[in-house]
């Protein structure tokens, strides 16, 4: 077994979530800088076993490619070379971020926290986890 952790990558920031070791209950883990995202997920893969990796992949409202899209192409391309032995999947991310902000303000974030672009990439993150937590995929893992 393992955890199963989600990213919700960005640019600059990439926001981390994780299951607890029955993989029931997605957490927020951590803002990190995209540069240190890879050697992250490997030394977290070296203390913390991992089940599989969630990966949000941006798309518009048309469900066509962003501006991101590409970056995260790379992403899963450089997860499953670096972690062969872990699956890596990709999740709709559309609408994560308006979500987390609307979970930030009914669990009663004040507008200060509300603005942290860490905190919403952490929040974002952990949406993207809930979600595959509830999706078909889960039975592949």
């Amino acid at each position: 077994m393992g955890r199963i952790l989600a990213i919700d990558y960005g640019n600059k920031r990439v926001g981390l979530a994780v299951t607890d070791p029955l993989c029931l209950i997605a957490s927020p883990l951590e803002t990190i800088h995209s540069k240190e995202l890879v050697a992250y997920v490997k030394a977290y893969q070296q203390r913390e076993p991992l089940r599989a990796v969630v990966v949000g992949m941006p798309r518009t409202l048309l469900n066509e490619p962003t501006d991101a899209t590409s970056a995260v192409v790379g992403l899963l391309r450089t997860l499953r070379r670096e972690l062969p032995d872990v699956p890596v999947h990709e999740l709709d991310e559309r609408f994560t971020s308006r979500m987390a902000h609307a979970a930030m303000l009914a669990g009663g974030l004040g507008q200060k926290a509300r603005r942290d672009k860490a905190t919403v990439d952490r929040v974002s993150a952990t949406l993207i986890l809930q979600s595959f937590l509830e999706s078909p995929l889960m039975r592949d893992v």
